[in-house]
């Protein structure tokens, strides 16, 4: 007897499914970002060294990261890729930038702000400029400026009134900008920087001065660039693969394991969907290595299915029924599915915590969510659906799950 009940639930699950993947999957793959080596870009690594004021610490090289972030959110770059490497080194990775020098001489330039007098000290520095201080405006003539607005403008006041009349250096790092006369007392706390031959040359320094300075000096030691050509045709060669490999694999289930095939592969199809959802939640960059992990995680999805489906056809061989079978088969599968990933997850924790590029991290990162999802997936997803079709009674013909009738040994 047909129970219409788990029938109406199987096809509910099965049609929900398809319609979240079928209007929101390429909005999911719009909001992906890709990596280095996938749209191209550009790649430095740098070898940090001390300043006067900083040693080489991890609270050191941390704050040169958050400053390296400031000055790259001013090129408009997504989801860049900056990392430390062992104790003195950080990458940066640049998904989307081509033009290197630019992104090197904002990348590695101190820009330290100093306020001179003529015996080349110290009056005020950067961290007396107010947070967005520096804007680029234009003087009577036409000519670019920047304009600096400083956090304290007594201070300033009082630096002007003991150096009226005499010249005080603007300098950025050991570059004197420009060296004019105290003419009168400044009180409003704004100082203005001329000389600059273009718009652009002033908007550049403006930009640097509100990133802030580094804490470390930056020595440039490996660099690299990756055309959008070669990013696109990695690419497209990857997705062409995968998609040449899922037929494959798709295929084989069907033809293998027959009804049950055809839920794990459904719920593969799922499984991909889900993880592209939870790296576009997550903010992760997909790079080469991640497909590779995802491609993975895909195989690891297929394991589960197969060795679950594989004690199913010991349970049906030995004589049990269809619906016993299927409890049985599953829930000795759980320990070998729970084995398999969990040691697999301890060697991506591992490659994560020892690796030090960011490629290794990136694909330890990647397997994991990958086997967290299939867990949910091809254990419990395949699972719920099988259980349905299978105490729904639409489907009795043990041949349909992959077992012949000459193969049974009791009837």
């Amino acid at each position: 007897m047909i129970k219409w009940g788990k029938v109406v639930g199987l096809t509910l699950v099965i049609v929900v499914a398809s319609i979240l993947m079928a209007f929101t999957t390429s909005t999911v793959l719009q909001n992906i970002t890709l990596g280095l080596d996938l749209q191209g870009g550009f790649e430095v690594l740098y070898e940090a060294t001390p300043t006067n004021n900083n040693e080489i610490s991890k609270s050191a090289l941390n704050d040169t990261v958050s400053a390296i972030e400031k000055r790259v959110n001013v090129i408009g770059v997504t989801e860049p890729e900056i990392t430390v490497e062992g104790d003195n080194r950080i990458r940066v990775k640049l998904a989307g930038v081509f033009d290197q020098d630019a992104a090197r001489s904002l990348l590695g330039t101190p820009a330290k702000l100093t306020f001179r007098n003529a015996n080349n000290e110290v009056l005020m520095d950067g961290d007396d400029l107010a947070q967005g201080g520096a804007k680029v405006d234009v003087d009577q003539y036409g000519q670019p400026l920047i304009v600096l607005k400083l956090k304290d403008p007594k201070k300033f006041e009082q630096i002007t009134t003991e150096y009226l009349h005499q010249p005080i250096g603007i300098y950025l790092d050991e570059t004197q900008l420009t060296n004019p006369v105290v003419r009168q007392v400044i009180s409003e706390g704004t100082a203005t920087i001329s000389g600059e031959r273009t718009v652009e040359e002033a908007k550049n320094i403006a930009d640097l001065l509100n990133a802030g300075a580094l804490p470390l000096d930056l020595k440039e030691i490996q660099s690299q660039s990756v055309g959008a050509s070669l990013g696109m045709k990695a690419l497209e060669l990857a997705v062409k693969a995968g998609i040449i490999a899922a037929i494959a694999i798709l295929l084989f289930m069907i033809v293998y394991y027959r009804i049950p095939g055809l839920i794990a592969s459904f719920t593969l199809i799922f499984y991909v969907y889900l993880i592209l959802v939870v790296f576009w939640q997550m903010h992760v960059t997909l790079t080469l290595p991640g497909i590779a992990a995802l491609i993975l995680g895909v195989g690891m999805a297929v394991d589960a299915n197969i060795i679950t489906y594989e004690r199913i056809k010991d349970e049906l061989r030995s004589g049990k029924s269809l619906l016993s079978s299927v409890r049985a088969g599953s829930h000795r599968a759980l320990a070998t599915i729970l084995d398999a990933n969990i040691t697999t997850i301890i060697a991506a924790a591992v490659l994560f915590y020892l690796g030090e590029s960011g490629a290794i991290s990136g694909f330890a990162i990647t397997l994991i969510v990958s086997i967290l999802v299939s867990m949910i997936t091809a254990v419990y997803g395949s699972r719920l659906l099988l259980h349905l079709l299978v105490g729904s009674n639409l489907v009795k013909n043990k041949w349909l799950y992959g077992v012949k009738e000459e193969e049974i040994s009791e009837l």
